[in-house]
């Protein structure tokens, strides 16, 4: 979903390259320890102190976390050490990577707990339980609401927009091949205009001025003038992000404001659903069914919407107001179906690269 997520966490290298993975969290050892479950997941895992404990006290496992940069380069890393897991979950992958890691046999299958308060439609490989959903959100154009109100200028809302005149220059996203946030805006793109069309779209959009940037730490939390992590550094009032991404722009901030300092361009959305599997050859497999089980837990399910901004797998689980008040709803968001997303996305990232970043 992440993510917004990814502004209160740090949220394939090159398409293919390899990317060191840094341990946080509780440290006890390496993932042959009985006491210890590793989580390989992207920098914007992030969980509340409490509720860690609370799963280290039921479990009796200590969590040691991997992180391994933008969701696609710790597919990548998870892809090229299938043969040696460096740990014994996954959590990040998501529906326009998920066939990748499938096609790849990363995972174990295993049936989570908890499983049937997840609403179908996020259930993508229920027929077999090698992933379990954990969150969903929404990829979209957000938008600094103070540039726009001093410039006199409303902000764009679609898709067609964004390659008019008055918007030149002024928009950053994430390169389709290193980043998930990426991907998924090329992708909506592809629904919006068709397997023959968003070609031409994207020659339009970079005829406007759009910049590419490796991820989305770089593009919201350096390019993007209406994150606060930016610091009044950034110029660019369009970036690709998150529905989720206003609420986190609120969070703390006293007394609470009518409305969050950035906006979402609604009709710019896809949805992006994150899985987390058992990594197949997992050292400590009891221990990571157990860490998946807690990971689809109303406690944990609950503290993610603060945590890393995305909305819980669970229907039952509960959404805080400032996420629900500041956060935008996407009615209808873009998709693709799985199925096509594997046959073409290579080809579609190799086309986007060669019309994009030449």
């Amino acid at each position: 979903m992440s993510t917004t997520r990814r502004i209160t966490a740090a949220g394939l290298a090159a398409s293919m390259g390899m990317t060191a993975l840094a341990a946080c969290g509780t440290s006890g050892g390496d993932s042959a320890d009985a006491k210890t479950v590793t989580l390989v997941s992207h920098d914007s895992f992030t969980m509340s102190k409490s509720v860690q404990a609370a799963f280290e006290k039921q479990s009796g496992y200590k969590i040691r976390v991997l992180k391994g940069g933008d969701a696609g380069k710790a597919v990548n890393q998870a892809i090229l050490s299938k043969d040696n897991p460096q740990g014994d979950v996954f959590f990040g992958i998501d529906n326009t990577l998920l066939s990748r890691g499938l096609d790849e046999d990363l995972f174990s299958p295993y049936e989570a707990k908890g499983l049937s308060h997840v609403p179908a439609g996020l259930q993508l490989d229920k027929a077999r339980h090698r992933v379990t959903p954990l969150d969903y959100g929404d990829i979209c154009v957000n938008y600094d609401r103070g540039y726009f109100a001093g410039h006199k200028i409303a902000p764009p809302k679609t898709f067609d927009d964004l390659i008019k005149p008055r918007y030149k220059g002024l928009l950053v996203t994430e390169n389709s091949a290193t980043s998930s946030p990426g991907l998924a805006f090329q992708l909506a793109t592809v629904a919006a205009y068709g397997k023959d069309g968003w070609q031409d779209y994207w020659k339009k959009l970079k005829a406007n001025g759009v910049e590419v940037v490796d991820g989305w730490e770089q593009a919201y939390n350096q390019r993007f003038s209406g994150s606060a992590a930016s610091k009044g550094k950034g110029d660019k009032p369009l970036v690709v992000s998150y529905a989720s991404s206003p609420p986190a722009e609120v969070l703390g901030t006293k007394p609470a404001p009518r409305q969050a300092p950035t906006g979402v361009a609604t009709g710019t959305c896809f949805r992006q659903i994150e899985f987390g599997g058992l990594l197949k050859g997992a050292k400590n497999e009891k221990g990571g069914k157990a860490l998946l089980d807690f990971l689809l837990s109303r406690q944990f399910q609950e503290d993610e919407p603060l945590q890393m901004f995305v909305n819980p797998a669970r229907a039952d689980a509960k959404v805080p107001e400032l996420f629900t008040k500041y956060g935008a709803t996407i009615d209808k968001p873009a998709t693709l179906a799985p199925e096509t997303i594997s046959k073409n996305r290579e080809q579609w990232i190799k086309q986007w690269s060669s019309l994009v970043l030449k």
